[in-house]
């Protein structure tokens, strides 16, 4: 990974290309593996696909890469419900790799050396080179001097930077070409017989005109008609594959807050009262800051409105210099804002370096600092001496993505940088060469150009977070030891009742390797307590979040077909509407007439089709909706003749007559090749949708992560 990618945005790296595989809605990417174990004992494992390994070795290393790069992203390291959505999506994407590749094995489908090199020399647009700069700004196209001597510095890379150039361009090229290469072939698999086609033009061409009675579902009320347990069971039983379910557990849970009351929050506002005078009397803010303590830290550093630590700085600096504002309330916390002083300063730099790595990504040593510092200062007395800085730049590329651009990393704005970068490229002036030393090792830096100076400002806080005090914890903590003393789930409904509490009843089922439960979003040892204890056991008090949980197992549910209960929500409005159909049918008759049905229910006799819009082929019926069950008695011949019986439709009952049935005009040769066309494109689609699902369905996938973590 480019060491410059890791600096930018805080560190923002270099994202690794995203095949969206859109038509399964399912995303693969591409990470490198390996890695040491985190967790002992038998288990190596986290799962297997296929008979196939993932070790927890590979497993950590990635979840570790992908955790490196969002906090490089983001300034922060993810952790709670964000680091389980971590090993989720790693879980998911592992596991299409592995199926994915298996089976693109099986058809001879690779990507080879050559491949490769005929990507990066070409001025094809997934070509990594042309996003990294090495076009030619007057054409666009590919600069082939450039690519070919980066070519030519990338297979001389050994160790952490050749791991870096696989996981940014080899790794994500060979995936995407072999992902296009299969869905090549999926595409080619679509075939449009004479026959269909000649069917489906007769049926486009052919239109119905019908008069019709609808009697909406909605004419007979809810509260007439009852949905029984012994219905949705019916009902499931002949819809298995629409309710199948995963085994897990059912649960309830009672919490209770350990959010501050007004009580704390007057508490916190009196002590920054108190603070305000000494703080408008001292001098030496940062000691000030240190010795009271603040939840934002105190800077030196002068910064633009927009980068400011509180949103609304403006209402700050209406006042004086020296003036301290506040206290006022922002993101949870009670401030004191002091502004120190103003200057005008660049919004944006253009500058170039070059990177002498004493560490890689990961945090592993490259080489010790006094040789790299040393490395550096003779580099720079090179370059002072007259030595180019761009061949330099391509002899030492531990940045890769800017070495092969002469070190030029192009315009930023401020803050884009780790904070000695971004310090000495924006105060000091164009020109300015100096080194200086980051998280990253030394660089060597060269600032080319500044523009649009804007003021910013030093600002001091003192901000303290409103906290619960020790008693609002206490107390919470108390309320849930009481409730959690109950021994079994009908207990805990009893004492939730008896003390006007509310027991929740998480909405979905618990499952193994879930973090969270209902609105418990940190949930995850709680949700391994639930598969470590009987049904009908209370838990002890779980602190979450902001308050203490306490839950209760209340049901065993077994991988396989869903009960009644569970899958009520989508079977009751269904079976619910085929009781309607039954009375409204009965009212109607054996035989209804148009006129019948129209004055059983005070209907209208209406018309569809005489626009010509009702074919066999359309998708609905204007006036009516989707309803594809009188779209195809539209053209039962034996309705021309006679009425139709009742039809159950998706919104009511009809009777329907068919008028006529008519012919369109052929349409011109022009349109006839657009439609083909487009049920081509159609057919492709089909023949591609899916096709992972189908795959996963086929695997025999292993899940052991509940066992780890």
């Amino acid at each position: 990974m480019q060491i410059i990618q890791s600096i930018r945005d805080k560190g923002a790296i270099f994202v690794i290309v995203v095949i969206a595989l859109s038509l399964i809605g399912f995303i693969l990417m591409d990470s490198r593996q390996g890695g040491s174990t985190m967790f002992g004992g038998n288990t190596n494992d986290v799962g297997k696909v296929n008979g196939e390994e993932i070790s927890i070795a590979d497993f950590n290393k990635r979840v570790k890469e992908m955790e490196d790069m969002e906090e490089q992203r983001n300034g922060q390291r993810p952790s709670g419900t964000r680091t389980y959505q971590i090993r989720d999506q790693l879980w998911n994407q592992m596991v299409a790799e592995k199926i994915f590749y298996k089976e693109a094995a099986k058809l001879g489908i690779t990507f080879t050396p050559k491949e490769l090199t005929h990507i990066l020399l070409s001025n094809d647009p997934s070509n990594p080179f042309l996003q990294q700069g090495l076009a030619d700004p007057n054409t666009g196209q590919l600069d082939m001097a450039k690519a070919q001597e980066a070519l030519s510095n990338i297979k001389k890379f050994t160790g952490a930077r050749k791991e870096a150039v696989n996981a940014q361009i080899v790794d994500p090229l060979k995936l995407s070409t072999i992902v296009n290469k299969y869905s090549g072939l999926l595409s080619a698999s679509a075939y449009y017989p004479t026959w269909m086609q000649e069917q489906e033009k007769t049926e486009a061409k052919n239109f119905a005109n019908i008069s019709y009675v609808s009697i909406p579902y909605g004419e007979i009320s809810d509260s007439a008609v009852k949905v029984t347990d012994a219905d949705v069971n019916a009902y499931v039983q002949k819809h298995k594959e629409l309710f199948k379910q995963e085994a897990g557990r059912k649960v309830s849970y009672v919490t209770f807050s350990q959010l501050p009351n007004a009580a704390d929050s007057a508490r916190v506002m009196d002590m920054l009262n108190k603070l305000k005078p000494q703080f408008e009397a001292d001098t030496n803010a940062k000691a000030f800051i240190a010795r009271n303590t603040s939840v934002i830290e105190y800077s030196d550093e002068y910064l633009p409105v927009a980068k400011a630590p509180i949103k609304d700085l403006d209402s700050v600096l209406k006042y004086p210099i020296g003036t301290v504002v506040g206290p006022f309330v922002e993101n949870g916390d009670y401030i004191l804002a002091k502004v120190l002083g103003t200057k005008q300063m660049p919004d944006s730099v253009h500058a170039r370096h070059i990177l002498i790595a004493t560490a890689d990504r990961n945090g592993q040593q490259l080489m010790d600092d006094s040789t790299a510092h040393r490395k550096a200062d003779s580099i720079l007395a090179a370059i002072k001496g007259g030595a180019d800085f761009g061949k330099l730049a391509l002899q030492y590329p531990d940045d890769a993505g800017s070495a092969v651009k002469g070190g030029d990393l192009g315009t930023f704005g401020y803050g884009t940088m780790v904070p000695e970068f971004n310090e000495f490229t924006f105060t000091k002036p164009v020109g300015s060469l100096d080194i200086v030393k980051t998280q990253f090792g030394y660089h060597i830096i060269n600032i080319i150009s500044q523009k649009d100076f804007k003021p910013a400002y030093k600002v001091a806080y003192l901000a303290k977070e409103i906290i619960a005090g020790e008693a609002t914890i206490n107390n919470a903590s108390l309320q849930a030891t009481k409730a959690s003393a109950v021994k079994t789930s009908k207990a805990l409904q009893d004492y939730v009742a008896k003390n006007g509490l509310q027991l929740v009843q998480a909405p979905t089922i618990v499952k193994e390797n879930d973090y969270s439960i209902g609105s418990l979003q940190d949930a995850r040892q709680l949700v391994k307590w639930v598969f470590e204890n009987k049904v009908g056991e209370v838990s002890e008090p779980f602190g979450i979040g902001d308050q203490f949980v306490v839950a209760s197992i209340d049901e065993d549910i077994k991988e396989g077909t869903q009960d009644a209960t569970t899958a009520r929500p989508g079977a009751e409005a269904i079976i619910r509407n085929e009781k309607k159909a039954v009375i409204i049918k009965a009212k109607l008759g054996a035989s209804p007439t148009l006129e019948s049905a129209a004055a059983a229910y005070n209907k209208q006799v209406a018309v569809a089709g005489a626009d010509s819009s009702l074919t066999f082929s359309s998708q609905m019926i204007n006036g009516l909706g989707i309803e594809p069950k009188v779209i195809g008695a539209s053209f039962n011949k034996a309705y021309q003749s006679k009425v139709s019986p009742a039809i159950e439709g998706t919104s009511g009952i009809y009777v329907i007559k068919v008028n006529s049935v008519q012919t369109k005009p052929d349409d011109s040769p022009e349109t006839i090749k657009a439609q083909l066309a487009a049920r081509m494109g159609t057919l492709r689609s089909q023949a591609m949708g899916n096709w992972y699902e189908s795959l996963k369905k086929e695997a025999t996938i292993k899940d052991y992560r509940s066992k780890v973590f």
